[in-house]
């Protein structure tokens, strides 16, 4: 897992600096807890109910920054609009199960999507950051209120 001193050392090898902002957002993204994500709109909302002037452009750009390196994981939920999770290691890898009608998400596990990705980015040279998937179904609930009376 990412510490601030990981991702300041990580940002200077690429010419770029740790700020206070990237700092505040990777303490708020490492103190969520398991199962959480947000949107860079609720990261602005909690900063701000913390008393934090971050701009939600500077949301957005540090948002995408932290994806690109993986530390943070774009997630598509069914919203319409991404949310952001830590990038864990391995042991807490996680895929997503999303209902497209209520938007309930479930995480699992399967580590054999995660050495498929591993496996093939190895093979073409690759450093794999990520691999997730991310199901888009019905759930059982809505299935039910599709049903006709």
């Amino acid at each position: 897992m990412y510490t601030v001193s990981s991702l300041k050392s990580e940002l200077n090898e690429r010419g770029w600096r740790l700020t206070p902002q990237r700092e505040t957002i990777l303490q708020i993204f490492q103190n969520l807890p398991k199962g959480q994500h947000l949107s860079a709109e609720d990261l602005h909302n909690l900063l701000l109910d913390d008393g934090e002037a971050i701009s939600l452009s500077t949301i957005y750009r540090n948002l995408k920054l932290m994806s690109r390196m993986g530390i943070l994981r774009e997630l598509e939920l069914a919203e319409g609009h991404k949310h952001y999770e830590i990038n864990q290691p391995s042991p807490y890898h996680h895929h997503h199960l999303i209902c497209v009608r209520c938007n309930k998400t479930i995480e699992f596990k399967n580590d054999s999507i995660l050495k498929t990705g591993a496996k093939t980015a190895q093979k073409e040279g690759y450093h794999l950051l990520d691999c997730q998937l991310t199901i888009h179904a019905i759930c059982p609930e809505c299935q039910r209120s599709l049903l006709p009376v």
